[in-house]
C-alpha cells in the first residue's frame, strides 16, 4: 500500500513540473507572438519577458538580453536591442546549430554567451573538469528532452561536449 501512495505522490510531482513547463513554454510563445522586429522596443521586451538574466554588450552600441527557462524549462532565448532601443532579433539559442559552434578550446566565457546560463554547473575536483548542462527539446514533445553537456578543463576551456536522454523522462 505504501508503494502505491508513494507512487501517486511521485506521479503527482511529475505532473505538476510538467504542467509548470507547459505554462512556461505557453507564456514564451504568446509572448514572442506580442514582439515585432523592428517596431517592439526594450520595454515592451521587458513587459512580457520581465527581467533579464544578464544584459550582453553588443559592439554597435545594441545589447542583447538574456533570458533564461532553465533548469524546468527546454529553451533559452537572446533578445537584441539595437542601438535606437528597437528589438532586431529574438532567438531560442538551444539548438542543434549553436551546439555544433561548441569547439575544444573555447572559453567557458563564450559558451555562456552563446548558450546562455545552463541548468547547472558540477564540478569534478579530481578529474580537474566542470560539467555544464543545458536541457532542451530535440523534437515537438517533452518526451524529446535532452541534456546537452560541455566539459571544461581546469582552466576553463572546452574539452568535449554530447548530448543524452533527459534522465528525468526515466524517474516514477
Amino acid at each position: 500500500m505504501a508503494d502505491v501512495a508513494v507512487f501517486y505522490v511521485q506521479l503527482r510531482t511529475c505532473m505538476l513540473a510538467l504542467l509548470c513547463g507547459l505554462a512556461l513554454l505557453g507564456c514564451d510563445v504568446q509572448s514572442i507572438r506580442e514582439l515585432e522586429e523592428g517596431l517592439s522596443t526594450e520595454a515592451d521586451v521587458r513587459l512580457r519577458f520581465g527581467e533579464p538574466e544578464r544584459i550582453w554588450p553588443e559592439a554597435d552600441g545594441a545589447h542583447t538580453l538574456e533570458y533564461n527557462r532553465q533548469p524546468e524549462g527546454h529553451r533559452n532565448y537572446m533578445i537584441t536591442i539595437g542601438a535606437d532601443g528597437k528589438m532586431s532579433a529574438l532567438r531560442q539559442v538551444l539548438t542543434p546549430h549553436n551546439f555544433a559552434r561548441i569547439q575544444a578550446g573555447m572559453p567557458m566565457s563564450d559558451v555562456r554567451r552563446l548558450l546562455g546560463k545552463p541548468m547547472q554547473t558540477v564540478p569534478f575536483p579530481q578529474k580537474q573538469e566542470t560539467h555544464a548542462d543545458w536541457r532542451y527539446l530535440d523534437g515537438p514533445n517533452t518526451n524529446d528532452s535532452k541534456i546537452f553537456t560541455v566539459i571544461f578543463d581546469s582552466n576553463s576551456k572546452v574539452i568535449r561536449t554530447f548530448s543524452v536522454r533527459d534522465p528525468s523522462l526515466d524517474k516514477g
